[in-house]
């Protein structure tokens, strides 16, 4: 069986230098790459004359630094491999299974999720007007994209939008905050964007101001989804990680938010607070209370509060349930109704699963009118996001009504979505759990899964001989034997001395049986080869 060598993994850890390897020139070979830790080894040489990286204008000592810092765990060393064998199956290789199942990434309809219909036949109409003379499509749907085309310039989504978005979609999600909340949302103050992600990094690069010397800092969740260390990294600032307690179902304590801020404040000032509810790759959901002690914390600390909600509509436990931020701080009164805020969501998690559409908007509550201005300017530079986004976030927001052609299929498909993610929630924790060393709690929420594992010494140190942390050893061997891609807990974060990995939730329900099955029988082979 082919294993990864110490070399390759090391190659490999640098996502950055795998992503020029594969789009590098053919008379241009890079070797010997190491970046674990922020350690920067590399040369660079040509197989086809003898130039040097002097030669050239970018190399690893005159790039910015923090590109070099940067990692993506979910898109890193392992998924790289996992397409190799993907490529080395599709040419006849012999490996102990015939495809990779992907449990990496929470990309729905990569894992057989079926599209919506009626957002599939909103982005229909709205980027092909003459279905509307069709009778396949139903009147609310027409209306809607009617509604959508009136707002763009030259009736066309092929036009710019304004930077924040289309006014009519801004509003729509304005009166869905509302109803939501049961509170006032300004649509001055929603931003549509290219799913959750740029609107994090555009509020992150607002607070990146050094004061006294000292760097600003994020605080973010251990575990946290890597995108906040990425950008935190990128950005040049610093990382200020509080650990969420897995012995009580990842809750937030507050005495660890202080225990942070206070380590912290040694060597940079904090400046923002990012909530990850439901969490991400921890699965919880937080209680009332919890968000309450959090608001309170932030108001101390005079911290922005970053509130990422991508997953509101994934909550699968019946004890659970979601309370955004803001109407929280809402109902806790003053001074904490006035308090900065940003959230986030997204249109691809939830029921739509639109990943690649690149759906997302932002509402920012209480900001300084001239920072709301300076925020604008910074997001005008991007001229706008993608209309087909702005299309998903208005399905996601502005739904078929009970009453109305599309509600009755609309409405099986969205529960058919979250029903059969809530079976597979349950299915995951119990199979994890009847395994020998694993240990995982109740997934309330999200899509993913987090066990803790115990990994024989024998198999520690095995890891550590070929230089690999031993979870992502383990994920490794996994990917390897049975053809199982997850992302190792190393990657997220985690306590010295435990081990973890991410999973999906997301394999059609018969798929997912299939791979906890063959995830068992490698699991009680590697216990085998390693006590």
């Amino acid at each position: 069986m082919n294993r990864i060598s110490a070399a390759a993994y090391r190659q490999w850890n640098a996502l950055l230098v795998n992503l020029a390897q594969a789009n590098t020139s053919r008379n241009c070979k890079l070797t010997a790459a190491s970046f674990i830790s922020g350690k920067r080894k590399m040369s660079v040489s040509s197989t086809q004359n003898s130039s040097t990286s002097t030669s050239k204008c970018l190399s690893l000592d005159n790039i910015n630094p923090n590109y070099i810092e940067l990692e993506y765990a979910v898109r890193g060393p392992l998924v790289i491999r996992a397409g190799e064998i993907e490529k080395e199956l599709q040419q006849g290789a012999k490996k102990p299974f015939d495809h990779v199942i992907r449990a990496n990434i929470g990309d729905c309809h990569a894992m057989g999720q079926k599209p919506i219909t009626f957002l599939r036949q909103l982005l229909a109409l709205t980027y092909d007007t003459s279905l509307f003379n069709s009778p396949d499509y139903p009147e609310d749907v027409k209306k809607r994209a009617r509604m959508i085309l009136d707002g763009c310039q030259g009736g066309s989504v092929g036009s710019y939008t304004d930077s924040a978005g289309i006014e009519v979609i801004r509003k729509q999600v304005a009166n869905f905050i509302e109803k939501r909340d049961g509170i006032a949302s300004d649509w001055h103050n929603i931003y549509l964007t290219g799913g959750a992600s740029p609107a994090i990094k555009n509020v992150l690069a607002l607070v990146c101001h050094a004061k006294d010397g000292k760097r600003p800092g994020v605080m973010v969740p251990i575990p946290q989804y890597p995108l906040y260390s990425a950008t935190i990294s990128e950005y040049g600032m610093q990382r200020i990680s509080y650990y969420l307690n897995e012995e009580d179902n990842w809750s937030l304590e507050v005495s660890e938010l202080e225990r942070a801020l206070c380590e912290a404040r040694k060597v940079c000032e904090p400046r923002a607070l990012v909530v990850i509810n439901p969490g991400n790759p921890t699965g919880q959901v937080l209680t009332r209370d919890n968000i309450v002690d959090i608001i309170k914390f932030a108001h101390k600390h005079k911290l922005l509060l970053l509130s990422d909600e991508v997953y509101q509509n994934n909550v699968w436990d019946p004890k659970s349930k979601f309370f955004s931020f803001k109407k929280v701080a809402h109902e806790m009164g003053s001074p904490y109704r006035e308090m900065e805020l940003a959230s986030f969501m997204s249109a691809s998690k939830g029921y739509l699963g639109e990943c690649g559409i690149r759906g997302g908007y932002m509402e920012i509550v209480n900001f300084c009118p001239q920072v709301k201005a300076m925020l604008t300017k910074a997001i005008t530079a991007s001229l706008c996001s993608t209309t087909a986004g702005q299309v998903a976030i208005s399905a996601l927001v502005y739904p078929p009504e009970k009453g109305e052609p599309s509600y009755e299929q609309y409405n099986a498909e969205k529960q058919g979505v979250l029903c059969a993610l809530k079976e597979r929630a349950e299915l995951v924790h119990k199979a994890f759990n009847s395994f020998e060393g694993f240990k995982v709690n109740v997934v309330q929420g999200a899509m993913y899964a987090f066990p803790q594992i115990t990994l024989p010494q024998k198999a520690i140190e095995a890891a550590k001989a070929k230089n690999m942390p031993p979870d992502t050893f383990y994920a490794f061997e996994l990917l390897e034997s049975a053809g199982i891609c997850i992302v190792s807990g190393s990657g997220f974060g985690q306590k010295e001395g435990t081990y973890h990995f991410r999973t999906t939730i997301l394999p059609q329900t018969e798929d997912l049986k299939i791979m906890l099955n063959k995830f068992k029988s490698f699991h009680a082979d590697f216990l085998k080869r390693y006590k």
